[in-house]
């Protein structure tokens, strides 16, 4: 069974246990010296590990997505922590619990799963109701449903993220409703749910993110409109404005052409769609980088999806000196140096 994870691994500590590997090559520097050198995960994040010696026979007995049980040392290189390795070797099954390898949301499934079904048991339009339930209650669609990850990288990235993403975006969305009454709030929450079904199919999840071959040709955009589509047929009544309506959610949640929708937000719930799935995704972004070890004590690594490093905001302000407080019985006149002309901020007359 696993004993440590990468969240617990210190400089110089000693580490025999086991690991999932997820990048796998063989690098060479200019001066022709070669090493193996590794991705490890766990559920608890991803370290880099390096091979010096003695690699070309071990490498030929593991692939990436193997597990395998690491024997090496943890140090310091250019302030990251990484694994020197003395010894691979690969894990048979009965050795370990897959779930220990793969990153998963904090939140309770089944509660998630819970909220999201009253969510939807509070939509006044019956066509709608019926389309959701049939859809996030279908045997062949929950299971997966309840164990997607939102995306590859940029944000959700683990084991049950689409439904923690959905949940999250249906609390934004009642603040947005309230504020904008003239949004239609059920046909918005039928875009929260379907924006992203079609990551059931897109990406798979097994041991590691990875896209499937449907994924890599149809896309996740695709395969949701289709999804939604085939239930919408099977809805006697169902309005087919409304069914266009539900499509158009899907297809341009992504805001722009640029960034994979074959249309634009049109709508006004397309339109508040689309930003609070940007927010929610971002925001998601953020919590993860400034959770990792990446960078230093004030600024994390840049994050490639988000395209900047963010700053540690609390430990900024931790460092900066503390104001002086004015003594209660003091005014601010009685603080101006005698002779000091006193602000007028009564607005100019002309």
């Amino acid at each position: 069974m696993k004993s440590h994870f990468v969240s617990d691994l210190q400089d110089g500590q000693a580490v025999s246990t086991l690991f999932l590997v997820c990048e796998k090559g063989i690098r060479t520097s200019a001066r022709g010296k070669s090493w193996l050198e590794l991705s490890l995960r766990d559920r608890t994040g991803a370290i880099p590990a390096k091979m010096w010696d003695n690699f070309e026979a071990i490498a030929k007995t593991f692939e990436c997505d193997d597990v395998v049980v690491i024997r090496g040392r943890v140090k310091l290189y250019n302030g990251v922590k990484e694994v020197t390795l003395e010894q691979i070797i690969p894990a048979e099954e009965r050795e370990y619990d897959l779930g220990d390898f793969l990153a998963h949301t904090k939140f309770d499934i089944e509660k998630l799963y819970s909220e999201l079904r009253a969510a939807i048991a509070g939509l006044k339009n019956p066509f709608l109701k019926r389309l959701l339930e049939s859809i996030v209650e279908d045997p062949a669609i929950a299971p997966r449903l309840k164990r997607a990850p939102a995306a590859m990288m940029m944000h959700h990235a683990f084991v049950g993220g689409l439904l923690e993403h959905v949940v999250s975006l249906i609390g934004l969305s009642r603040g947005v409703t309230a504020q904008y009454p003239e949004l239609d709030a059920d046909l918005l929450l039928s875009g929260i749910v379907l924006h992203d079904i079609g990551k059931i199919e897109e990406l798979s999840y097994e041991r590691g993110v990875q896209y499937t071959t449907p994924g890599r040709l149809l896309g996740h955009i695709t395969i949701g409109t289709g999804i939604a589509r085939d239930q919408i047929k099977l809805i006697p009544g169902f309005p087919p404005e409304l069914a266009i309506l539900v499509e158009h959610l899907i297809l341009s949640h992504h805001g722009s052409l640029e960034f994979g929708s074959p249309t634009l937000p049109q709508t006004r719930e397309a339109v508040a769609l689309h930003f609070l799935d940007d927010l929610d995704s971002k925001m998601a972004a953020m919590r993860s980088t400034l959770d990792s070890e990446s960078g230093n004590a004030e600024w994390t690594e840049r994050n490639p999806a988000l395209r900047r490093a963010i700053l540690r905001t609390d430990a900024y302000l931790a460092q900066q000196p503390k104001p002086v407080p004015v003594a209660a019985s003091k005014s601010v006149e009685a603080a101006a140096p005698r002779g000091t002309a006193q602000l007028d901020f009564e607005p100019r007359k002309a």
